[in-house]
Protein backbone atom coordinates (compact mmCIF):
# COMPACT_ATOMS: atom_id res chain seq x y z
CA UNK A 1 0.00 0.00 0.00
CA UNK A 2 1.38 3.48 -0.67
CA UNK A 3 2.15 6.02 1.43
CA UNK A 4 -0.27 8.41 1.08
CA UNK A 5 -3.05 5.73 1.08
CA UNK A 6 -2.00 4.33 4.25
CA UNK A 7 -2.53 6.83 6.76
CA UNK A 8 -4.68 5.41 9.66
CA UNK A 9 -4.64 1.84 7.99
CA UNK A 10 -3.81 0.25 11.20
CA UNK A 11 -5.83 2.00 12.99
CA UNK A 12 -8.81 1.01 10.56
CA UNK A 13 -7.39 -2.64 11.15
CA UNK A 14 -7.18 -2.49 15.02
CA UNK A 15 -10.24 -0.38 16.05
CA UNK A 16 -12.49 -1.13 12.95
CA UNK A 17 -13.50 1.71 10.60
CA UNK A 18 -15.55 2.90 13.46
CA UNK A 19 -12.80 3.65 15.77
CA UNK A 20 -10.60 4.82 13.63
CA UNK A 21 -12.93 7.71 11.82
CA UNK A 22 -14.70 8.44 15.13
CA UNK A 23 -13.64 11.83 15.86
CA UNK A 24 -13.61 13.02 12.03
CA UNK A 25 -16.97 12.11 12.00
CA UNK A 26 -18.19 13.83 15.20
CA UNK A 27 -16.53 17.13 13.56
CA UNK A 28 -18.30 16.68 10.15
CA UNK A 29 -21.76 16.38 12.56
CA UNK A 30 -20.66 19.32 14.47
CA UNK A 31 -20.11 21.66 11.02
CA UNK A 32 -23.11 19.90 9.32
CA UNK A 33 -25.12 20.35 11.88
CA UNK A 34 -24.44 24.01 13.11
CA UNK A 35 -25.26 24.82 9.04
CA UNK A 36 -28.60 23.08 9.45
CA UNK A 37 -29.38 25.32 12.14
CA UNK A 38 -28.43 28.20 10.45
CA UNK A 39 -30.30 27.10 7.08
CA UNK A 40 -33.42 25.85 8.73
CA UNK A 41 -34.66 29.45 8.89
CA UNK A 42 -34.37 30.67 5.14
CA UNK A 43 -35.24 27.27 3.69
CA UNK A 44 -37.73 26.33 6.19
CA UNK A 45 -39.39 28.83 8.04
CA UNK A 46 -37.94 27.11 11.35
CA UNK A 47 -36.11 30.15 12.82
CA UNK A 48 -33.88 28.24 15.72
CA UNK A 49 -31.16 30.71 14.82
CA UNK A 50 -31.12 34.06 13.40
CA UNK A 51 -27.90 35.55 12.16
CA UNK A 52 -24.41 34.22 10.91
CA UNK A 53 -21.44 33.05 12.88
CA UNK A 54 -20.48 36.89 13.17
CA UNK A 55 -23.96 37.10 14.98
CA UNK A 56 -26.40 35.29 16.12
CA UNK A 57 -29.52 35.02 18.51
CA UNK A 58 -30.68 31.11 19.27
CA UNK A 59 -34.16 30.99 20.24
CA UNK A 60 -34.34 34.55 20.29
CA UNK A 61 -32.93 34.16 23.94
CA UNK A 62 -29.08 33.43 23.15
CA UNK A 63 -26.96 35.49 21.62
CA UNK A 64 -23.28 34.72 19.82
CA UNK A 65 -20.67 36.72 18.78
CA UNK A 66 -17.67 36.43 17.04
CA UNK A 67 -14.77 38.37 19.26
CA UNK A 68 -12.60 38.97 15.98
CA UNK A 69 -15.52 40.54 13.71
CA UNK A 70 -16.19 42.67 17.13
CA UNK A 71 -12.72 43.57 18.03
CA UNK A 72 -12.76 45.24 14.16
CA UNK A 73 -15.57 46.98 14.15
CA UNK A 74 -14.51 48.33 17.67
CA UNK A 75 -10.96 49.20 15.64
CA UNK A 76 -13.33 50.70 12.63
CA UNK A 77 -14.86 53.52 15.09
CA UNK A 78 -18.59 51.32 15.53
CA UNK A 79 -20.34 50.94 19.29
CA UNK A 80 -21.87 47.27 19.47
CA UNK A 81 -25.30 46.89 21.39
CA UNK A 82 -25.62 45.01 24.54
CA UNK A 83 -26.45 41.78 23.32
CA UNK A 84 -23.70 41.43 21.27
CA UNK A 85 -21.02 42.14 23.77
CA UNK A 86 -23.14 39.50 25.67
CA UNK A 87 -22.77 37.46 22.76
CA UNK A 88 -18.71 38.28 22.81
CA UNK A 89 -18.18 36.74 26.01
CA UNK A 90 -19.90 33.76 26.19
CA UNK A 91 -18.08 33.08 22.94
CA UNK A 92 -14.60 34.24 24.74
CA UNK A 93 -15.75 31.96 27.94
CA UNK A 94 -16.26 28.75 25.90
CA UNK A 95 -13.39 29.04 23.59
CA UNK A 96 -11.10 29.69 26.86
CA UNK A 97 -12.31 26.51 27.98
CA UNK A 98 -12.23 24.52 25.00
CA UNK A 99 -9.54 25.33 23.50
CA UNK A 100 -9.77 28.64 20.77
CA UNK A 101 -8.92 26.38 17.48
CA UNK A 102 -11.47 24.38 18.67
CA UNK A 103 -14.01 26.87 16.61
CA UNK A 104 -11.30 26.02 13.34
CA UNK A 105 -11.75 22.02 13.70
CA UNK A 106 -15.32 21.73 14.69
CA UNK A 107 -17.01 24.94 13.80
CA UNK A 108 -15.60 26.78 10.98
CA UNK A 109 -17.34 25.70 7.53
CA UNK A 110 -13.91 26.50 5.01
CA UNK A 111 -12.44 23.35 6.88
CA UNK A 112 -14.14 21.07 5.31
CA UNK A 113 -13.18 22.57 2.41
CA UNK A 114 -9.42 22.57 3.17
CA UNK A 115 -9.84 18.95 4.56
CA UNK A 116 -10.64 18.17 1.13
CA UNK A 117 -7.93 19.41 -0.07
CA UNK A 118 -5.30 17.71 2.20
CA UNK A 119 -7.45 14.19 1.72
CA UNK A 120 -6.81 14.97 -2.01
CA UNK A 121 -2.84 15.53 -2.02
CA UNK A 122 -2.38 12.38 0.54
CA UNK A 123 -4.71 10.42 -2.07
CA UNK A 124 -2.78 11.54 -5.43
CA UNK A 125 0.67 11.59 -3.68
CA UNK A 126 0.92 15.72 -4.76
CA UNK A 127 4.53 16.48 -3.20
CA UNK A 128 5.19 19.83 -4.75
CA UNK A 129 4.10 23.04 -2.53
CA UNK A 130 5.39 26.48 -1.29
CA UNK A 131 6.22 26.71 2.06
CA UNK A 132 5.17 29.69 4.20
CA UNK A 133 5.80 30.51 7.77
CA UNK A 134 3.32 29.64 10.48
CA UNK A 135 3.94 33.44 12.30
CA UNK A 136 2.62 34.50 8.82
CA UNK A 137 -0.96 34.41 10.12
CA UNK A 138 -0.25 36.89 13.11
CA UNK A 139 0.91 39.32 10.69
CA UNK A 140 -2.28 39.25 8.92
CA UNK A 141 -4.08 39.20 11.05
CA UNK A 142 -2.33 42.16 12.72
CA UNK A 143 -2.97 43.86 8.87
CA UNK A 144 -6.61 43.01 9.16
CA UNK A 145 -6.72 45.17 12.78
CA UNK A 146 -4.82 47.78 10.96
CA UNK A 147 -7.07 47.67 8.28
CA UNK A 148 -10.14 48.32 10.12
CA UNK A 149 -8.57 51.06 12.34
CA UNK A 150 -7.38 53.09 9.24
CA UNK A 151 -10.58 52.64 6.84
CA UNK A 152 -13.26 52.97 10.03
CA UNK A 153 -14.73 49.39 8.17
CA UNK A 154 -14.86 46.18 8.97
CA UNK A 155 -13.00 45.48 5.19
CA UNK A 156 -11.40 41.84 6.11
CA UNK A 157 -14.64 40.19 6.57
CA UNK A 158 -15.92 40.92 2.77
CA UNK A 159 -13.06 39.12 1.56
CA UNK A 160 -12.59 36.62 4.68
CA UNK A 161 -13.75 33.13 2.93
CA UNK A 162 -15.10 31.90 6.21
CA UNK A 163 -17.43 34.59 6.68
CA UNK A 164 -18.35 34.62 2.95
CA UNK A 165 -18.77 31.02 2.83
CA UNK A 166 -21.11 31.29 5.73
CA UNK A 167 -23.06 33.82 3.95
CA UNK A 168 -22.65 32.70 0.64
CA UNK A 169 -24.74 29.10 2.08
CA UNK A 170 -27.73 31.32 3.74
CA UNK A 171 -28.13 33.82 1.60
CA UNK A 172 -26.64 32.69 -1.72
CA UNK A 173 -23.54 31.47 -2.44
CA UNK A 174 -22.62 34.61 -5.55
CA UNK A 175 -19.03 35.39 -5.83
CA UNK A 176 -17.93 33.61 -2.19
CA UNK A 177 -17.48 30.37 -4.93
CA UNK A 178 -14.40 32.28 -6.17
CA UNK A 179 -13.28 32.58 -2.81
CA UNK A 180 -13.52 29.44 -1.47
CA UNK A 181 -12.28 27.98 -4.96
CA UNK A 182 -9.03 29.54 -4.65
CA UNK A 183 -8.34 28.35 -0.99
CA UNK A 184 -8.76 24.88 -2.43
CA UNK A 185 -6.89 25.14 -5.06
CA UNK A 186 -4.71 26.60 -2.58
CA UNK A 187 -4.15 24.45 -0.37
CA UNK A 188 -3.98 21.64 -3.39
CA UNK A 189 -1.48 22.77 -5.64
CA UNK A 190 0.35 25.55 -4.10
CA UNK A 191 0.86 24.38 -0.48
CA UNK A 192 -0.40 21.89 2.16
CA UNK A 193 -2.27 23.21 4.72
CA UNK A 194 -1.32 26.50 3.21
CA UNK A 195 -4.70 28.31 4.19
CA UNK A 196 -5.84 26.80 7.69
CA UNK A 197 -2.04 26.27 8.91
CA UNK A 198 -0.08 29.26 7.22
CA UNK A 199 -1.89 32.06 6.51
CA UNK A 200 -5.64 31.93 8.10
CA UNK A 201 -5.67 35.08 10.80
CA UNK A 202 -9.37 33.38 11.89
CA UNK A 203 -7.22 30.43 13.29
CA UNK A 204 -4.36 33.21 14.48
CA UNK A 205 -7.17 35.02 16.38
CA UNK A 206 -8.49 32.20 17.79
CA UNK A 207 -5.08 30.64 18.98
CA UNK A 208 -4.91 33.68 21.01
CA UNK A 209 -8.19 33.33 22.65
CA UNK A 210 -7.57 29.41 23.94
CA UNK A 211 -3.86 29.84 24.74
CA UNK A 212 -4.50 28.75 28.10
CA UNK A 213 -7.59 26.73 27.44
CA UNK A 214 -8.33 23.79 29.86
CA UNK A 215 -9.25 21.12 26.91
CA UNK A 216 -5.87 19.51 25.69
CA UNK A 217 -4.97 16.18 23.60
CA UNK A 218 -2.75 13.80 25.77
CA UNK A 219 0.08 11.90 24.20
CA UNK A 220 -1.06 9.29 27.42
CA UNK A 221 0.39 6.08 26.21
CA UNK A 222 3.21 7.76 24.10
CA UNK A 223 6.03 4.70 25.14
CA UNK A 224 3.91 2.96 22.74
CA UNK A 225 4.49 5.11 19.75
CA UNK A 226 5.85 2.85 17.24
CA UNK A 227 7.23 5.99 14.79
CA UNK A 228 4.52 5.01 12.28
CA UNK A 229 4.09 8.97 12.01
CA UNK A 230 0.18 8.84 11.05
CA UNK A 231 -0.54 11.34 13.43
CA UNK A 232 2.03 13.63 12.18
CA UNK A 233 0.89 12.90 8.58
CA UNK A 234 -2.83 13.79 9.37
CA UNK A 235 -2.49 16.65 11.68
CA UNK A 236 -3.09 20.26 10.50
CA UNK A 237 -0.06 21.59 13.04
CA UNK A 238 2.29 19.01 12.98
CA UNK A 239 4.49 20.92 15.02
CA UNK A 240 2.66 20.49 18.28
CA UNK A 241 3.18 17.01 18.38
CA UNK A 242 6.53 15.99 18.87
CA UNK A 243 7.34 17.59 22.27
CA UNK A 244 4.27 15.73 24.18
CA UNK A 245 5.18 12.89 21.90
CA UNK A 246 8.42 12.62 21.79
CA UNK A 247 8.93 14.47 25.33
CA UNK A 248 12.10 16.40 23.81
CA UNK A 249 13.63 16.53 26.89
CA UNK A 250 13.37 14.60 30.40
CA UNK A 251 10.66 16.86 32.65
CA UNK A 252 8.65 17.46 29.34
CA UNK A 253 4.79 16.12 29.55
CA UNK A 254 2.77 14.76 27.48
CA UNK A 255 -0.07 17.42 27.26
CA UNK A 256 -0.13 19.08 24.18
CA UNK A 257 0.17 22.55 25.15
CA UNK A 258 0.42 24.84 21.76
CA UNK A 259 -2.29 27.09 21.50
CA UNK A 260 -2.44 25.87 17.54
CA UNK A 261 -3.52 22.50 18.86
CA UNK A 262 -7.18 22.70 16.65
CA UNK A 263 -8.46 19.52 18.93
CA UNK A 264 -9.69 18.09 15.98
CA UNK A 265 -8.86 14.30 17.61
CA UNK A 266 -7.54 13.01 14.03
CA UNK A 267 -4.12 11.71 15.61
CA UNK A 268 -6.45 9.59 17.95
CA UNK A 269 -8.80 8.82 15.21
CA UNK A 270 -5.37 7.19 13.18
CA UNK A 271 -3.37 5.79 15.96
CA UNK A 272 -3.55 1.89 16.42
CA UNK A 273 -1.54 1.99 19.70
CA UNK A 274 -3.82 4.08 21.19
CA UNK A 275 -1.27 6.90 22.62
CA UNK A 276 -3.26 10.19 22.25
CA UNK A 277 -6.65 10.75 24.35
CA UNK A 278 -8.47 13.73 25.31
CA UNK A 279 -7.66 15.34 28.97
CA UNK A 280 -7.52 18.85 30.72
CA UNK A 281 -4.70 20.88 30.91
CA UNK A 282 -3.05 20.41 34.08
CA UNK A 283 -2.92 16.45 33.95
CA UNK A 284 0.57 16.57 32.59
CA UNK A 285 2.74 14.75 34.58
CA UNK A 286 6.24 13.85 32.79
CA UNK A 287 7.30 10.65 32.91
CA UNK A 288 10.95 10.30 34.39
CA UNK A 289 12.16 8.27 31.33
CA UNK A 290 10.37 10.31 27.82
CA UNK A 291 10.05 8.00 24.82
CA UNK A 292 13.63 7.75 23.04
CA UNK A 293 14.70 6.70 19.40
CA UNK A 294 13.16 10.00 18.09
CA UNK A 295 13.37 9.55 13.80
CA UNK A 296 15.22 11.93 11.77
CA UNK A 297 11.58 13.07 10.23
CA UNK A 298 10.16 14.86 12.98
CA UNK A 299 13.12 16.83 13.25
CA UNK A 300 12.52 17.26 8.84
CA UNK A 301 8.62 18.15 9.58
CA UNK A 302 7.47 21.66 9.09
Amino acid sequence: MSAQNRIGSDAALTKGWLGAHKWLLLRRLSQLGILALFLLGPLAGVWIVKGNLAYSLTLDTLPLADPYVLLQSLLAGHVSEKLALIGVAIVIVFYALAGGRTYCSWVCPVNMVTDLAAWLRHRFGIKSGARFSRTSRYWILAMTLALAATTGTVAWEMLNPVSMLHRGLIFGIGTAWTIILAVFLFDLFVSPDGWCGHLCPVGAFYSLLGKTSLLRIHATHRAACNDCMDCFVICPEPQVIKPALKGEAKGIGPTITSANCTNCGRCIDVCSKDVFEFGVRFINKADNNPPQGETAAFGNRP
